[in-house]
């Protein structure tokens, strides 16, 4: 393999492997946050209990993503050089604020947070985590603006050989460009589901748990449990509810920006009017044409907002006669001042993506998402009216399963969403702009890549063994003690706070 392939390997790998921490410490942060405000306005010990057990995992989560977060950055200057020095105008704005602004926020106020149990007043204390809560939200806002901005290259210009931004309106095109303003929601909504799905899943584990053991004699350890399977269900239910909403207005969105990959995500080869659905496709050997199929009737028409949807094989044709076109005909600023340079510095660009991986990265995405919420509804079903999980040898089987996987399918189909998001847009780094063969570096061989690729994989293996087992040393520990005394407003900071563990 050259170091183009070598190095998207690296970078998929990299990523992926992050990102299993991301929507976990974007969602999680904001539900210790409300967790621990309902114990300062209620005095109730077991929310406090959880405020401190979720909150160590959110502990965890965070320092195992901050580890393998920097690697992202170091692969910039490694094996993508060309494509820094290309976009670094634009990319690296939106990047310098994350980590100046939004990754400083979070960490300086999770220190605060961590070491400010009995030494902060019980008020400045809980704002520490809702601006932990806040820093989770503006990172995310910051780098979900550069993706994007690779998706559809709005508020730039290209000048001096490079893209650079277009003044101050550039950098406020890229915070609103139609790309961000709809993945921004569609992303976070889905990080509540993974984090909705692991607060209930780890709960039912607890309830099923004490009532194998018969160790009911402790209420308070079943009411707290019982509560944080209800509260992370619920937010997993209304979230999924929002991510298909925010993910109807994304695909329309793509649909027009980059119509190529709506095309491979549907396996449709050739442009139809009133566009159906496909559940299933069956291609030849390269996913050049289309088989066999199993369809659902104007289901893409539908979905896509357009009457008519091109397909993989007309809009090759459409680049070879005219470059890259969004889905209108239209092209944004930087996309037809580099049209003359891309026709001539990089001909004979295959502008659609593997079709096999947009296709079902694109349906595993949807299915294992669906497949959490609904678990998520049948665990809210079998706890209701105050019950325990159901006794019998069958439940006993499938329940630590169906727990495991409440918080693991949806945290899948959100990694399969970005598989699908990164791989449905190549050949591009930046849409229609720079082919993803022109960013690498030149100066960095194939064996380099490789043997990075190598190090850092093992090293993840090592990281992924060490989180997994921090992860369950501590849920098996179960809630923290704590001892109630009062919860009126502390008017010395160097009082010890009321509760301890």
């Amino acid at each position: 393999m050259d170091s183009v392939t070598l190095g998207r390997w690296q970078f998929g790998i990299t990523t992926v492997y992050h990102f299993l921490f991301v929507p976990i410490t974007i969602a999680l942060a904001m539900m210790v946050a409300v967790l621990q405000t309902i114990w300062y306005k209620t005095g109730h010990a077991k929310y406090l209990q959880l405020t401190k057990f979720f909150g160590k995992l959110l502990l965890i989560n965070f320092a195992l993503g901050v580890v393998t977060g920097i690697v992202q950055e170091f692969q910039f200057g490694m094996n993508w050089s060309e494509y820094s020095r290309f976009v670094g105008d634009v990319f690296g704005a939106p990047l310098a604020l994350e980590a100046l602004l939004a990754f400083f926020l979070e960490s300086t106020f999770l220190g605060l947070w961590i070491f400010g149990w009995h030494r902060l007043p019980k008020k400045i204390h809980l704002l520490t985590i809702w601006m932990v809560a806040f820093g989770t939200l503006l990172s995310s806002v910051f780098i979900l603006a550069a993706n994007s901005w690779m998706q559809n290259p709005v508020g730039t210009t290209f000048r001096n050989g490079r893209a650079e931004l277009d003044g101050i309106q550039g950098f406020i095109d890229v915070l609103l460009n139609p790309v961000f303003l709809v993945t921004f929601p569609h992303v976070i909504t889905a990080a509540f589901m993974t984090a909705g799905g692991l607060m209930a899943g780890v709960s039912g584990w607890w309830l099923m748990k004490l009532r194998r053991e018969g160790d009911l004699r402790d209420p308070e350890a079943v009411a707290a449990h019982r509560f944080a399977v209800k509260m992370g269900a619920w937010v997993l239910i209304v979230a999924s509810v929002l991510t298909i909403v925010s993910g109807d207005l994304q695909g329309r969105i793509m649909t027009q920006v980059q119509p190529m990959k709506m095309a491979a995500a549907e396996g449709l080869f050739k442009t139809e009017t009133n566009a159906a659905m496909r559940l299933l496709v069956i291609g030849d050997l390269h996913a050049t044409k289309e088989i066999f199929s199993i369809k659902v009737p104007g289901l893409l028409t539908l979905i896509s907002g357009e009457e008519t949807v091109q397909g993989v094989d007309n809009l090759r044709e459409q680049f070879a006669e005219e470059g890259f076109l969004q889905n209108d005909g239209s092209q944004t600023r930087i996309q037809q001042e580099f049209a003359e340079q891309l026709a001539t510095n990089y001909p004979g660009v295959d502008p659609a993506p593997n079709v096999f991986m947009s296709f079902w990265t694109f349906r595993l995405m949807i299915g294992l998402g669906m497949a959490g919420t609904l678990l998520g509804a049948a665990l809210l079903w079998l706890l209701r009216k105050e019950k325990l999980p159901p006794e019998g040898k069958v439940w006993d089987l499938i329940w630590t399963p169906a727990m495991f996987a409440l918080p693991l399918l949806p945290l899948f189909a959100i990694s399969f969403g970005w598989i699908f998001t990164e791989m449905g847009r190549q050949p591009w780094l930046v849409a229609g702009v720079m082919p993803t063969a022109a960013g690498v570096s030149a100066s960095v061989s194939a064996m380099s890549v490789l043997i990075s690729m190598i190090v850092y994989t093992l090293l993840y293996g090592v990281l992924a063994v060490i989180e997994v087992g921090l992860f369950l040393y501590y849920v098996k520990k179960g809630l923290p003690d704590v001892h109630e005394v009062s919860i009126d407003d502390d008017t010395d900071a160097d009082a010890p706070l009321s509760f301890a563990y």
